[in-house]
């Protein structure tokens, strides 16, 4: 036993002998006599000395008060028969038995135990947590990092779509680092940091899994807030201790994610900056790129907000390559369509390929929780085989919400919800600038009480202004009709009031598409403030020039707007027919939307409806318009 416990177990042994033997240490002022002058005096009859006595047969003792208030203990024989005897001798003395006969000695010395082994223990564990406590001490400041290993899910290149160009540079940092010789024969040397940025989902982590898998060097991994402690210099030295750990191999990887929560830009925030961030990120300048060269160390690290990392850490010597991780094109969604779905059981009717082209914007994230959601409703449904139908409602819950049956309306409200959702679905197909419409329905999905969900045929990256102003009206054309046909105006457009006064805009101080205005760039792009920097802006423009933008704005809705009534009017047959047709089915697709337009106005103007609309010259039809991949919210609640 460590020296350390002999003081408080002896300790322990005499707070147990005080309070177990409180006899042993206490004069109480009672006087012991021997059994036999006891008996002596007890059996004195009938003037006994005795008012009371008290037989305790489990510690053998009799305690007796006299009659002038004393009292007189003394030790009893074993004798299971001496109550009887003590009534028989003296039968005026008040006799009280107290205890069991049957009481054992090891009964005894198990209750004088209880409390110093209980004391003990508590004790001993209250030495261990100390132990514990002053062990975590010395290694607060040790490093968070994980080390790869391959009991994680092994992740490749092969698993891995729709960002190319950042898999091509990532490739050549694990070719150099299975074969560096090949490169130092050339001079080169390897990039000592890469950063990849990208929205959030687009696969940024996933290529760092990718780099753990590929490559057959000592991979760490850590999360950029693990190194942030409300004591100052903690951060820095696990920044320091990460860093030994990755010296100490000849080759190897270190993945910070999520750096912006440690690499921040220095002195900016209100009231000055964090000491104890910026202590952090000085060290982790330092180790990147200081007198003490990292040669074999390779810094990884991803974040979605590059616009606010301290401009020393993004320089050259420090991060070499900046890879942007773009969201995947047509091509690149159906390469993660079929990742994704390789391991499930699909049914021979489902598109990759049309489920690619109407997910446009989506990342790789989203793409993973629609075929997740997809495998989920086939197997509620019973089913042996996702097929389509499954995909298309996953994609609709994804993009639009889930479907509320719950929500009822009135023969009224559905009415003019139909009119609402028609007058989307009929811009639509009539403006050759805007997108395909490829569902219309009036069924409540989350916030929307109804939905137009139009797609594009292929990805767009430039738009010109015909598009934007087809846009506009096509987003328009729900508020349209209900003022035509229902002569009122419905608190449901206020999102599609909203996509227009933001496309107008931009129009106006981004595009440089004012008539009055020309070419002309006003004022700063929309993006997130960074407090410390972007709280205080000079105003850019002038009392008069800003009349002016709000008058082009408002110029441009109002010609989009009288222009989606103009063919309200010319097509209200049309626009009724689809309104009846949306009551009795909830839900019209493209199919059944031509056939209404070929009933309705002929096959001439079906053709042109039904032709992709890559083919089609703004003047083929009525007018022009955009989106990614646009689902009207319909009117949404309230």
């Amino acid at each position: 036993m460590p020296s350390r416990y002999i003081l408080p177990i002896v300790l322990i042994a005499l707070v147990a002998f005080v309070l177990t033997h409180p006899e042993r240490l206490v004069k109480t002022g009672e006087e012991t006599k021997s059994y036999s002058e006891f008996r002596r005096n007890y059996g004195q009859t009938p003037t006994s000395p005795y008012s009371e006595v008290r037989l305790d047969q489990s510690k053998h003792r009799i305690r007796a008060k006299r009659t002038d208030g004393g009292t007189e203990t003394c030790v009893a024989p074993v004798d299971p028969e001496l109550a009887d005897k003590l009534c028989q001798l003296n039968p005026n003395v008040t006799l009280y038995v107290e205890g069991t006969r049957t009481a054992e000695v090891w009964v005894q010395v198990l209750s004088s135990l209880i409390i110093p082994v209980g004391l003990f223990v508590f004790i001993v564990i209250m030495f261990r947590q100390m132990q514990a406590g002053s062990g975590q001490a010395l290694s607060f400041g040790r490093s968070r990092a994980k080390r790869w290993t391959d009991s994680f899910d092994h992740v490749t290149f092969e698993d891995v779509a729709g960002v190319e160009e950042a898999k091509e540079e990532l490739q050549e940092v694990v070719e150099f680092l299975k074969e560096p010789e090949k490169f130092r024969a050339m001079g080169a040397r390897i990039p000592r940091g890469i950063i990849l940025t990208g929205s959030p989902g687009c696969g940024k982590t996933l290529l760092a899994r990718a780099i753990a898998g590929e490559a057959n060097v000592p991979f760490y991994y850590i999360s950029g807030s693990d190194f942030v402690e409300m004591f100052v210099g903690v951060g820095a030295s696990r920044v320091r201790d990460l860093f030994e750990q990755a010296k100490a191999n000849e080759r190897c990887i270190v993945f910070i994610d999520e750096i912006d929560a440690v690499g921040r830009h220095r002195g900016t925030g209100l009231g000055g900056g964090h000491d104890e961030r910026e202590q952090t990120l000085n060290q982790l300048l330092v180790e990147m790129d200081g007198f003490d060269k990292n040669s074999g160390v390779i810094i990884l690290a991803a974040t979605n907000r590059p616009d606010v990392l301290d401009p020393a850490l993004l320089r050259p010597g420090r991060f070499d390559r900046r890879i942007h991780v773009d969201n995947p094109s047509l091509g690149g969604r159906e390469g993660i369509f079929e990742i994704y779905t390789r391991d499930r059981p699909i049914s021979p009717d489902v598109d990759l390929r049309a489920l690619a082209q109407r997910t446009p914007g989506f990342t790789g994230a989203d793409i993973e929780i629609l075929v997740n959601e997809a495998a989920i409703l086939a197997a509620r449904r019973n089913k042996k085989e996702i097929d389509r139908s499954d995909f298309e409602d996953a994609t609709d819950r994804v993009q639009v919400g889930l479907e509320r049956r719950s929500k009822i309306l009135s023969e009224g409200e559905r009415r003019a919800l139909a009119y609402h959702e028609a007058g989307h679905a009929l811009m639509g197909l009539l403006l050759p600038g805007a997108d395909p419409v490829q569902k219309v329905s009036i069924t409540s999905r989350g916030h929307a009480l109804g939905f137009t969900l139009q797609v594009p045929e292929e990805d767009r990256h430039m738009y010109g202004r015909q598009h934007l102003l087809d846009k506009i009206c096509s987003t328009l054309g729900g508020r349209a009709a209900e003022e035509l046909v229902l002569g009122d105006q419905f608190s449901g457009a206020a999102s599609d009031l909203e996509q227009v006064a933001d496309i107008a805009r931009a129009m106006v101080c981004q595009f440089g598409m004012s008539e009055r205005l020309g070419p002309l760039s006003i004022g700063r792009r929309d993006r997130q403030i960074f407090l410390g920097r972007d709280l205080v802006e000079e105003r850019q423009i002038s009392e008069d020039t800003a009349r002016i933008v709000d008058e082009e704005i408002q110029s441009i809705i109002r010609h989009s707007h009288d222009r989606a009534l103009s063919l309200m009017e010319q097509h209200r047959a049309l626009l009724d027919a689809m309104v009846e047709a949306l009551l009795e089915r909830e839900t019209l697709r493209t199919e059944e939307l031509i056939d209404l337009v070929r009933e309705i106005e002929g096959p001439e103007l079906a053709d042109r409806v039904a032709r992709p609309r890559t083919e089609v010259t703004p003047s083929g039809l009525e007018g022009g318009g955009p989106s990614a991949g646009r689902a009207s919210g319909g009117p949404p609640e309230g």
